[in-house]
């Protein structure tokens, strides 16, 4: 008997990976991926074309993989990089390339917006004090940069409401994706249309929005001409998708107090909360799960490429600097990193650049190559405070994922800066996993809060904290605050 199969999109900034599971287990079946075009920040922008290339590559790869027949697909679901502005004319043609969330050049338009609507007010409505990645941002930039585009525009989109479009000729998004745009309430679960007014108050904003759908919706099925080049068959169901980091929650089956550390090309902290969280100071962003709950975070622009910068730097591979780095005496406090290398987002420091600090002529390369990964790590320890600071329980499991979560480097260092041991889950791509979940809710009529559960990895503890006569915390907090006041 032919089993029932699911596929979880995973459309990040680097690439798109596609994961076929077994939509009643979460077996793995097989996999396929294929790259994105490289981004340099501050100006980071992708053609939405190479997003849809990527995916029917990676697609039609873990078809083949598997060996499944075109038929055996019963759902799909796609999560992507948040916020990226996707700009759609009349005819649905993309207008220009997409502006992602780490592309810092709307700063002047986001700074005075934020003057016009009143911070207090973003937050008590948003739940976040948007930065230049968040969307709001970067249609107010469009509008005062390129005002014939804008008038063009029809449909604002994020990247994975592209993709899902793409598939079923719908235009829809998720409470997740919708709460990091800064245009989206997700307590009212309504637009905030007052604060697009604030960028033209004489367009018609609603029509032009995506709908909101639920986790539990689905988009749509996938239009024939698709299920062709995908090499599908029959009735493929697509559900609401999500963001990346929400779908990874849900791929790593987490439940309130556990807290997530993201190691990619961004870095995120983030937990579980069952009522919505408003920081004023806007380091922790109150978004919304994939659930019908939320999930506060704190996000910083900088991460593995911090480390992998400063491999080059050291002439050194990877696994080089994570032994260097872990050589580095436990007793010194050595010099700390304020990787601020492409501006920053938490601290709000878009200008900012990266610092070493608390060199002397007795530095060792091991102690550089340690303040590399720490600088990453303590940004996000830092993180981890405001979400505590907002009430935010974090004494559960602490996970570590994403490509850095590979380096010994990384969870030991993890597990010295929190003085508690950091676990992984045994899950290659948790983003892609999440996504499966979803589409195995909507394939098998269930709820995605059921399928989380039921779908849980295991876990392994990956780094114990070592015994350290050092408090690299203390220091690294007052380097960072000075950095980022030198920078406003």
């Amino acid at each position: 008997m032919t089993r029932t199969l699911v596929a979880g999109v995973d459309s990040s900034t680097q690439s798109c990976k596609v994961e076929l599971r077994d939509a009643e287990t979460g077996e793995f079946v097989s996999s396929g991926t294929a790259p994105h075009p490289q981004v340099f920040p501050p100006i980071s922008e992708q053609d939405p074309a190479a997003w849809w290339e990527a995916f029917t590559l990676a697609f039609r790869n873990a078809l083949h993989a598997s060996g499944a027949a075109p038929g055996s697909v019963r759902a799909i679901s796609v999560a992507a990089q948040c916020h990226g502005l996707v700009a759609l004319d009349g005819r649905d043609r993309v207008l220009r390339p997409a502006k992602l969330w780490n592309d810092t050049t709307s700063t002047p338009e986001l700074t005075e917006l934020r003057q016009q609507l009143g911070d207090r007010s973003i937050v008590e409505a948003v739940g976040t004090l948007p930065t230049a990645a968040f969307t709001i941002s970067k249609v107010a930039w469009l509008a005062h940069h390129e005002p014939d585009t804008f008038a063009q525009t029809q449909s604002f989109l994020l990247p994975h409401d592209y993709l899902t479009f793409r598939l079923t000729g719908a235009k829809t998004t998720d409470r997740s994706e919708a709460s990091g745009t800064g245009y989206f309430n997700a307590d009212t679960n309504k637009y905030l249309l007052d604060f697009l007014a604030a960028i033209d108050e004489h367009r018609n904003w609603a029509p032009q929005l995506p709908t909101v759908l639920g986790p539990d919706d689905t988009a749509g099925t996938v239009l024939p001409d698709v299920l062709g080049e995908l090499g599908l068959s029959g009735d493929v169901l697509v559900g609401a998708g999500g963001g990346d980091q929400h779908a990874t929650a849900l791929g790593l089956g987490i439940v309130p107090g556990d807290v997530v550390y993201s190691f990619g090309t961004s870095g995120v902290v983030s937990a579980l909360s069952r009522t919505a969280v408003h920081d004023y100071d806007g380091a922790v962003d109150g978004v919304a799960d994939m659930t019908d709950g939320f999930m506060p975070l704190c996000s910083t622009l900088n991460a593995a490429r911090v480390t992998d910068t400063f491999a080059r730097v050291l002439g050194v591979d990877h696994h080089e600097l994570a032994r260097l780095a872990l050589e580095a005496p436990v007793d010194r406090t050595g010099p700390v990193l304020a990787a601020f290398l492409d501006g920053e987002r938490t601290p709000d420091r878009p200008a900012a650049t990266g610092t070493l600090t608390g060199i002397t002529t007795g530095t060792t390369r091991e102690e550089v190559a340690r303040a590399a990964f720490e600088g990453v790590i303590l940004g996000l320890v830092s993180g981890q405070r405001n979400l505590e600071r907002m009430h935010v329980a974090t004494n559960g499991t602490v996970l570590a994922v994403g490509g850095g979560s590979r380096s010994t480097a990384y969870t030991q260092l993890l597990a010295d800066a929190l003085q508690r041991p950091v676990f992984v889950a045994d899950v290659e791509e948790a983003t892609a996993r999440g996504a499966a979940v979803q589409a195995a809710a909507i394939a098998t009529s269930t709820t995605v809060a059921d399928t989380r559960t039921a779908w849980t990895p295991t876990t392994r503890i990956a780094a114990e904290p070592r015994s350290v006569n050092r408090d690299p915390e203390t220091r690294y907090a007052a380097v960072a605050g000075l950095i980022a006041l030198d920078r406003q």
